[in-house]
């Protein structure tokens, strides 16, 4: 039987995708760990939503977000050129989808806050953790090379949860709360 926890990590290291070994507490980890916070949350969402149709394009979300993770952890390594990537497919889906739910809510001229169902409240959270996670992607750029369709993607990730929450608050018949 594998265990498993490995002991390499006792001393505050980790290593990454291809084996380099970081602090844990360098701006590579910080970004996948936002990533994987944010998926996190999203499951969440989607044990909420099981079955409805946002669940499954957010379970799609989920694993691009295991595709932004392992690009993260493997930037300068080797092992990045077989790294499967999220890309401009990923960023016109979101769009698309942010489209299709857009068109079905009521016109938004104030700040809102956030809540409504279990559901529609995680995603505003979800939307806050991309927010961080796109702020540390951003101080991870400054560190090295970072696609550019890597900071579209996370920053129509957040739009994208943003409209889901109404959208989902919506659809169950709650109202939002103008600020």
């Amino acid at each position: 039987m594998t265990k498993i926890y490995t002991k390499t990590g006792d001393k505050g290291e980790t290593s990454l995708l291809g084996g380099a070994r970081v602090s844990k507490d360098c701006i590579t980890l910080r970004v996948v760990g936002e990533v994987d916070e944010l998926n996190s949350v999203l499951g969440q969402v989607v044990a909420h939503l099981y079955g409805e149709e946002p669940a499954r394009f957010l379970e799609k979300i989920q694993s691009d977000l295991f595709k932004v993770g392992a690009e993260l952890a493997s930037m300068q390594m080797e092992v990045n050129s077989q790294i499967v990537k999220v890309g401009e497919e990923e960023i016109k889906e979101l769009e698309q989808t942010i489209d299709e739910y857009w068109m079905q809510l009521p016109e938004l001229k104030n700040f809102i806050l956030p809540g409504g169902i279990i559901a529609g409240a995680t995603l505003h959270q979800a939307r806050a953790i991309c927010r961080r996670a796109e702020r540390e992607l951003v101080f991870l750029g400054k560190e090295q090379k970072v696609r550019e369709q890597l900071y579209q993607y996370i920053n129509r990730l957040s739009d994208f949860l943003f409209a889901a929450a109404r959208f989902v608050n919506a659809q169950n018949g709650v109202e939002e709360t103008i600020v």
